[in-house]
């Protein structure tokens, strides 16, 4: 199913800040991580304080808060959290400031748990025994091996849709190589995990052998 850009961009930035500043920061405070971790629907921490983001909904031990129409801020305070606390701890984030208002399309926010979960069981495939980490600075799950990033965004200000990546540290060149950052491929032309895997495994492949791939 199409889903209006707008309408994903604006459910992927208000997740993002929820990452941020209801998971990631009181996690922080409490266990000293950052790593957040898909669950199925959404994401989670990974250690206490026990959250998670599930379709349109932030369940709390107490029970689910409703993300819409609301923000961080007031969740925070009904979940009895003091909200943010990554800012100190890189320099990019959501932008989205605790006070502003959360918009959660339940079509978009299934999209991008989907992403998530396809990522996650791709780079296990991909590496086994890995443990892909969904990172709250740029609200990307993603692996780094053999100086190689792997993972799956759900969008950003280089494309406003889920897609795939393979970035090596040191930049290749060739057709593989489409994107400033590496390798891209929207998911929605990865429909399933051998597809995925597949892009993964040439990604890693056309890495391992330096320079450039085919022209």
């Amino acid at each position: 199913m199409d889903i209006d850009s707008d309408i994903l961009t604006r459910t992927r930035r208000s997740l993002h800040a929820v990452a941020e500043h209801l998971l990631a920061g009181p996690q922080y405070r409490t266990s000293g991580t950052i790593r957040l971790r898909p669950c199925p629907g959404g994401f989670a921490t990974r250690l206490e304080p026990a959250l998670q983001v599930v379709g349109t909904d932030l369940v709390t031990p107490a029970g689910p808060l409703p993300l819409s129409g609301t923000d961080c801020a007031t969740l925070a305070a009904a979940a009895g959290l003091v909200p943010g606390g990554t800012a100190e701890l890189y320099s990019d984030g959501s932008g989205v400031p605790a006070d502003q208002r959360l918009e959660v399309d339940p079509a978009a926010a299934r999209r991008i748990a989907d992403a998530f979960a396809l990522g996650d069981a791709a780079l296990r495939a991909l590496f086994p025994g890995a443990d892909p980490v969904l990172w709250p600075e740029h609200f990307d799950l993603g692996v780094t091996a053999e100086a190689v990033n792997y993972g799956v965004s759900p969008g950003d200000t280089y494309l406003a849709e889920p897609y795939a990546y393979v970035g090596p540290h040191i930049p290749r060149t060739g057709a593989f190589w489409n994107a400033p950052f590496g390798a891209a491929r929207p998911m929605a032309d990865l429909p399933d995990e051998p597809a995925l895997l597949a892009f993964f495994t040439e990604g890693r492949h056309l890495a391992a052998l330096g320079g450039s791939s085919k022209p």
